[in-house]
């Protein structure tokens, strides 16, 4: 009995010969990689000598740290290597800039340290001419946040219905005047009155009449006194800022009344401000 032979079976030569396929993408795949790290990896010799000058500059410039030579970070009239020279001398300090804005607000802070210097004195002096001429129930002097406020009661300065000075209101009026030159502040000069209507006379209304009677205040000190027109302002509110009731008569008698404000404003602003409102596109 004849044997056969078993032979391996064996398939086509492409099917043997795939794992080839699989190695050559391999390769491929690594020679990217390897193409990939180098191109990241490359020196910038430029940035590289660069960084390299510097360096040396540094550290051949001057004493060795372990020698007691400067310190990095330097010291109170050494300089770090490479940071530049000072002009004036090692030891001297630089000259700080000057700010012109900072020297403005400086001066202003002057000028109004001033002037609160000059209220506050002319405060005291008005006190005491008050308490000293007994006219407490006729003249109310207040410090307020907007200035000291002189309140003058329309029995002391005008007759019913009338904005014309009577002839005992001289003598405060004289005394605010030669305090007034003391003060380098703005004056506001204001009329109010009661809510009761004006019956026939020479005004129409409260309005006319609280703006009459603050004008002729104001025109004793400019025309009388001689004082300064730009340093005052006017006005005249009517019955609309009551101190008082109006339903009762002591509360009506405190509404009748003038008030002269010297103001906690520079001059010179209030006067920069009236340009800006006479000249608005500008």
């Amino acid at each position: 009995m004849s044997r056969r032979r078993r032979g391996r079976k064996t398939g086509p030569s492409h099917q043997q010969e795939r794992w080839l396929i699989t190695y050559a993408d391999l390769l491929t795949l690594l020679l990217i990689f390897f193409v990939i790290m180098y191109g990241v990896s490359s020196v910038d010799e430029e940035k590289y000598e660069a960084v390299s000058a510097s360096l040396q500059t540094t550290f051949q410039a001057g004493s060795n740290i372990l020698d007691g030579g400067p310190k990095i970070t330097g010291e109170a009239g050494q300089q770090i290597p490479g940071s530049g020279g000072n002009k004036q001398g090692d030891n001297a300090d630089p000259e700080p800039e000057k700010d012109p804005d900072n020297a403005v607000m400086t001066e202003r802070e002057r000028q109004f340290r001033e002037q609160e210097q000059q209220m506050q004195n002319f405060l005291e002096t008005i006190q005491s001419y008050v308490t000293t001429n007994n006219l407490q129930d006729q003249i109310f002097v207040a410090d307020k946040p907007q200035g000291i406020s002189i309140t003058l009661s329309d029995r002391f300065l005008f007759d019913v219905g009338q904005a014309d000075l009577k002839s005992g209101a001289a003598g405060i009026l004289d005394r605010l005047s030669s305090l007034f030159g003391t003060v380098d502040a703005m004056i506001s000069i204001e009329g109010h009155t009661d809510n009761q209507p004006i019956r026939g006379g020479r005004y129409g209304d409260n309005w006319e009449l609280s703006g009459a009677r603050a004008l002729s205040v104001l025109r004793y000190f400019i025309d009388v006194r001689k004082l300064d027109p730009a340093q005052f302002q006017y006005a005249g509110y009517a019955d609309t800022r009551p101190v008082g009731d109006n339903a009762t008569a002591e509360g009506r008698q405190q509404n009748r009344r003038v008030e002269i404000t010297v103001l906690r404003q520079l001059r010179a602003d209030t006067a920069a401000e009236a340009v800006v409102k006479a000249n608005p596109g500008e």
